[in-house]
């Protein structure tokens, strides 16, 4: 609870602009990968490193982000990773000069311990600011802002970095010196631009929170007794974990063969445009999911909503693989909607009852992002060893966790 009287509104205000800029920069990396790939001429697992780079920081970054937190408090953690943050986008501008994909790698990296620093201070924080009760439809209301900057920043990124004309090394050797010269600088611009851009935005918000009066919380002083009390006692936590861990991995392994999957001749056999076009109805779905469930938390208890959730996604992925046709895409296209409260509904859950332990227990929740880097993997090899349809069989496992995470595995050993 908060130590003074404040105005939340204002406060929140401010966190939902955090919320937002993160979506729209994780939402870039699925225009880095085609970029970065017809650019350096990679191969598929070589681009699949951009993922890689980004998920990897979560699980080195998340532990000692917590220890920051618990150390410095909200504020600092937010403001320093709005820093971190900025420095990797403005390496973004030597990395396109110099046409280096390890110091794009690096780059990302940086960005992604800045981004992971953000959102192990802020989750907890909007969890704190106002009544246990409601902490997380808050949760979810600011994280639906963070569906709109995914849902925005691959149109920005197409405008800008798919904009640029990538030639083939046989093409390049064909130019002359001016010529070579003009397009690598074109070519460069097209990533500098955005990035640039995205510096600025990163360094005035941490600027404006920086002055801003932010409110206190009980939450996030960390005493003597607090640092000899472990997170692993609390199995409610530990289960959140593995539900953050099984959720994002879900959610990133269906996102990463849904245009595949609606390609298929057994499901619609649609063409790789049109596909990508269908794929804005899931990002939305998400998005009017997180807006709606705000709402709708406010009547239903966040656990019950997560486990009917959980349970309708995972019948929509068995009647697709069982039906596929046109009833399979539309069935995983909905699954976007019903995904929409999960992160922000079992982050809260896993916090309650965390008090002075929230920050360090933030870092821990996140690390489980990583299983955005690996179930997509676990599915690549049933999809490569049976096939694709059967493949969407993993996600399902994961959202009947999730499900009875929300029935029982939720509640504190002391409720």
């Amino acid at each position: 609870m908060p130590t003074q009287g404040t105005n939340y509104t204002r406060s929140l205000t401010i966190l939902t602009a955090l919320f937002f800029m993160w979506g729209l920069i994780t939402s870039l990396n699925d225009i880095l990968v085609p970029h970065l790939k017809a650019l350096f001429e990679l191969s598929y697992f070589q681009a699949s490193l951009v993922q890689f780079c980004f998920f990897f920081a979560y699980f080195v970054m998340s532990y000692p982000a917590g220890k920051i937190v618990a150390k410095l408090g909200y504020k600092v953690g937010i403001i320093l990773g709005l820093l971190i943050a900025a420095i990797g986008c403005i390496l973004f501008y030597p990395s396109a000069a110099m046409r280096s994909y390890p110091l794009f790698l690096l780059s990302l990296f940086i960005l992604a311990s800045g981004l992971t620093l953000l959102q192990v201070a802020a989750n907890p924080y909007v969890n704190s600011l106002g009544s246990p009760e409601t902490a997380a439809s808050r949760l979810n209301l600011t994280q639906a802002f963070n569906s709109l900057g995914t849902t925005i920043g691959p149109v920005i990124g197409s405008l800008f970095i798919l904009s640029a004309t990538i030639l083939s090394a046989s093409e390049q050797s064909a130019l002359s010196p001016e010529q070579l010269h003009s397009y690598h600088a074109t070519e460069a611009a097209s990533v500098q631009s955005p990035y640039l851009v995205l510096t600025l935005a990163l360094v005035v918000i941490a600027v404006i929170i920086f002055f801003s009066k932010l409110p206190k919380v009980e939450s996030e002083v960390e005493t003597a007794s607090t640092v000899k009390q472990s997170l692993f006692v609390h199995r409610h936590l530990i289960l959140g974990v593995v539900g953050i861990f099984a959720y994002v991995g879900a959610e990133v392994s269906i996102g990463s063969y849904l245009i595949s999957f609606m390609q298929s001749p057994d499901v619609a056999g649609l063409t790789a445009a049109s596909a990508s076009k269908h794929l804005a109805l899931y990002w939305g779905g998400a998005m009017i999911g997180r807006f709606a469930g705000s709402f709708i938390m406010r009547k239903i208890k966040p656990n019950k909503l997560l486990t009917f959730n959980a349970i309708i996604i995972a019948l929509l992925l068995i009647s697709a693989i069982v039906f596929a046709g046109s009833w399979g895409m539309w069935a995983v296209l909905a699954i976007g909607l019903f995904n929409s409260i999960m992160f922000p509904t079992i982050f809260s859950l896993a916090l309650e009852k965390m008090g002075n332990l929230s920050g360090q227990a933030s870092g821990l929740l996140c690390m489980g992002i990583v299983g955005g880097a690996i179930i997509p993997v676990i599915q690549a090899f049933f999809a490569d060893h049976f096939a694709l349809l059967i493949s969407f069989l993993v996600p399902v496992v994961c959202y009947l966790y999730i499900a009875w995470y929300g029935f029982k595995g939720y509640k504190p050993e002391n409720s």
